[in-house]
């Protein structure tokens, strides 16, 4: 048997298993290919690399967001999350000695946290995770090293900010539906890596009040 009779053959599977499987698999598949084939990746061996864990995934990511207990709806023609978007980034609502608090507190490995980011007036929130713990910092796996507060200790490009906030529903809502905000207010959702569409799936909604 063929590896892509195999393949349809867990689609058609997973597919009566979970309603939209199909549509959302492809939308995903499809994003990926072409963030790939648009990337500035030179080292072919890494690219080889991607797209052969690609499908695998993308079925896990289809799967897990069908079946997530989010508060969220599943765009599954765009795969995306869909969710109302504030009339202003959740930053305002950020209090620093609750965000220490809340770091000292629940800081663990793998942990989905959310980073603050600013470029040139235009704001948006990005899923990260942590990978190292040390004193009264955190790395994390894409953005690098924070303080406890938040504050983003990494060389930042110009006219740039990072911060890192405090997990609560409306942060990670923004963040997982990709919602922007400019001077102008409300902006196009930018479209999620693969990446942050996993770690979206990590998060347990049950601890924010």
């Amino acid at each position: 048997m063929s590896a892509e009779t195999v393949t349809q053959t867990d689609i058609f599977h997973l597919s009566a298993k979970y309603p939209n499987f199909a549509e959302l698999n492809t939308a995903l598949y499809e994003r990926e290919l072409y963030r790939l084939a648009t990337s500035n990746i030179a080292d072919l061996a890494l690219l080889k690399r991607k797209l052969k864990g690609l499908s695998y995934h993308v079925r896990n990511a289809s799967m897990l967001m069908l079946e997530n207990g989010s508060p969220m709806a599943v765009d599954v023609h765009n795969g995306s999350w869909q969710a109302k978007q504030s009339r202003k980034c959740p930053l305002t609502y950020q209090d620093t000695d609750k965000v220490i608090k809340w770091y000292r507190d629940n800081s663990r490995y793998g942990a989905v946290v959310a980073v603050y980011v600013e470029h040139l007036g235009e704001q948006h929130i990005e899923l990260d995770s942590i990978d190292r713990i040390v004193s009264d910092r955190l790395h994390l796996n894409h953005f690098g090293w924070f303080s406890k507060t938040g504050e983003y200790f990494e060389i930042i490009p110009k006219q740039t900010r990072y911060l890192l906030l405090k997990p609560n529903k409306s942060v990670m809502t923004a963040a997982c539906c990709g919602h922007r905000w400019t001077p102008r207010g409300k902006a196009i959702p930018r479209a999620l890596s693969l990446r942050e569409l996993l770690l979206s799936t990590d998060i347990d909604w049950k601890t924010f009040k």
